[in-house]
């Protein structure tokens, strides 16, 4: 529940502004915000261990990221409908030192761990197509 607090925020931001201003784009702005950061376009994130867990059992992939990145949005939107473990590399320290040692100790995000091999910063269109099982 407390995932939803920023977006509703930006959200009733956005309404008083159209209200106050009668601007239907601040209302438009503040809504596109708002579920841009919503848990609707990145679930809640996995710790490092839970994503590994649970990726050796569904082969599916792992996708570090972190807020704010937008090539992580990017990819987030291009791989709508397929499915992988998304781990916050800013909520898991462990996260962030896996990224750290396939990225050459930097914390490029994002990184994508498919069968075992590490990619980082993978061009979107390639990922959708090896993600198509």
């Amino acid at each position: 529940m407390r995932r939803w607090i920023a977006p509703a925020v930006i959200a009733l931001t956005g309404a008083v502004l159209a209200a106050v201003a009668d601007s239907v784009t601040a209302l438009v702005v503040c809504l596109l915000g708002a579920v841009l950061v919503s848990p609707l376009v990145f679930p809640f994130p996995l710790t490092d261990a839970m994503a590994r867990d649970r990726s050796a059992k569904d082969g599916r992939a792992i996708i570090y990221w972190r807020p704010g990145c937008p090539f992580c949005l990017r990819l987030r939107f291009a791989l709508l409908g397929r499915r992988a473990h998304w781990v916050d590399i800013w909520r898991d320290p462990g996260a962030a030192a896996a990224v750290r040692a396939v990225a050459d100790g930097n914390e490029t995000v994002p990184t994508v761990i498919l069968a075992g091999a590490a990619y980082v910063n993978p061009d979107p269109r390639w990922l959708r197509g090896a993600l198509a099982y």
